[in-house]
């Protein structure tokens, strides 16, 4: 296949090279990667008031979470496909308009199940937008500016989850015009607006020059696949596990097993299915994915857990809580500008160091929270917290560019879509494991003694990643 790209003329030597993407343009979909993140995490802190507010039960609250990165996960790879198929800045600017829209219902929901409805509609949203950034990078950049690009999506999307958490906290305490939480949705309006015209002025379109028709069994078992596996886990606990959530557990393998199937049969039939399987051929993407999946489900459960503890357990206010984490966010930024450098000269060992240190944040932590509960706060966990940091930086913005860097820029839409869905799927399932062993171990143990033991877990889990990442191929390509 080859790739088929239409912007407005370029002044280059030779009139047919396609338009490479420029700063302002890399600005602008790198700002259309942050907005979704920012939001799978904004809420966090502000659940307490949205709950008091709208007089909530957590069964409700809970779907405010899921409900947005359960309709995010599914439609993720028809996302890619789509954009493949349509043209990725169309899909890009649509999704845009359509995350702007989603955040204003959302802002002004009257009662929580409006909320939740909102949220599945900006999860929806998202999901078109998102996969067209790495579709778009990866089909108007070639060689160390492609590098660069990667290793700013990949610094992008782990400032972005741990900034969202921040923002929130203080968009909640600032109650700006009155507004209360309604704030963290109603500031994406603006910022989309501004989104939208760069997008039109500097993003260029492009499109695979023979796509496939989208693959209607596949989006359904995939669908069906996710939904019967995150729903229970997400709902399970505050709805008192009820009978449905065992039978939608146990309808999980046979989903995923007819999934694989279907796309198997049409990949060697000569279709391109929605995920094809001969995509993990690729041994980059294929070790590059498996290690994504034990590192974003300790990422999010560490932020939602982490978020409700300082807050309901050691007492500060959505402020205090979301500053708490700036020394993280701060280092993995610094660390993640020099990750470029470090990758050119050491490769990919630069990711199994950074899970060691990641590790020893997460220790130095775990013994913050033993020792100094419940005055747990910024600087009782600034040590932890910036060694965490650092490591996390060595191991996200490498994996995510090691993944896609093999790909073929035909199935650009394919495997963004695919790398995005395995993230975003793995960080609703951290909210759904390591949250709900949390809760469910606080009214027993107590929210220290709790929180410790969460935070334990997940060292087992960076253990894990570390491991898989030694599987790594040693350069990207």
């Amino acid at each position: 296949m080859t790739e088929t790209i239409t912007s407005r003329p370029v002044r280059t030597g030779t009139p047919e090279a396609p338009p490479a993407l420029g700063g302002l343009g890399l600005f602008t979909v790198l700002l259309g990667a942050a907005l979704p993140l920012v939001d799978f995490f904004i809420v966090n802190v502000a659940l307490p008031t949205i709950g008091a507010d709208l007089s909530a039960g957590e069964a409700v609250l809970e779907l405010v979470v899921a409900g947005y990165g359960v309709a995010y996960a599914v439609l993720l790879v028809l996302g890619g496909r789509l954009g493949d198929l349509l043209g990725r800045r169309r899909l890009f600017l649509g999704g845009m308009a359509a995350f702007g829209l989603t955040s204003l219902a959302c802002g002004l929901a009257p009662d929580a199940w409006s909320l939740v409805a909102a949220r599945v509609a900006q999860g929806a949203s998202a999901a078109a937008m998102l996969p067209q950034v790495l579709a778009t990078i990866q089909a108007t950049t070639t060689g160390p500016r492609r590098a660069k690009a990667m290793s700013l999506y990949g610094a992008t999307a782990g400032l972005s989850m741990v900034a969202g958490q921040i923002l929130g906290g203080v968009l909640v305490a600032a109650d700006i015009a009155g507004t209360g939480w309604r704030s963290v949705f109603l500031v994406n309006v603006p910022v989309v607006l501004a989104g939208l015209f760069l997008a039109a002025r500097a993003v260029p379109e492009t499109r695979s020059a023979r796509p496939e028709p989208v693959d209607v069994p596949g989006t359904f078992l995939l669908a069906a696949s996710i939904l019967t596996l995150l729903v229970p886990l997400t709902e399970g606990r505050a709805a008192g596990w009820p009978l449905w959530t065992w039978l939608s557990l146990a309808a999980f393998p046979f989903a995923a097993a007819a999934f694989y199937a279907v796309e198997r049969r049409a990949d060697r039939a000569g279709r391109t299915p929605l995920v094809p399987p001969s995509l993990f051929a690729i041994v980059s993407l294929r070790r590059g994915l498996l290690l994504i999946v034990p590192f974003s489900i300790g990422f999010s459960g560490f932020m939602f857990v982490i978020a409700v503890a300082l807050q309901q357990g050691a007492g500060l206010g959505p402020v205090a809580a979301g500053l708490a984490l700036a020394p993280l966010a701060v280092v993995f930024f610094l660390f993640s500008l020099a990750g470029p450098r470090l990758v050119a000269r050491y490769g990919t060992r630069v990711v199994p160091t950074g899970a060691v240190l990641q590790g020893v944040g997460l220790a130095l932590m775990t013994l913050a929270a033993w020792r100094s509960w419940p005055g747990l706060g910024l600087v009782e966990l600034l040590p932890g917290a910036a060694v965490a940091g650092a490591g996390q930086a060595l191991q996200l913005p490498v994996v995510l560019r090691l993944v896609l860097s093999e790909v073929p820029a035909e199935r650009a839409g394919v495997g963004s879509g695919v790398m995005v869905t395995t993230q975003q799927s793995s960080l609703a399932l951290g909210v759904a494991t390591l949250g709900t062993l949390f809760l469910s171990l606080t009214p027993g143990m107590g929210m220290r003694d709790a929180l410790v033991t969460t935070l334990l877990v997940q060292l087992a889990g960076v253990a894990l990643t570390g491991l898989l990442s030694l599987r790594l191929p040693r350069t990207i390509a």
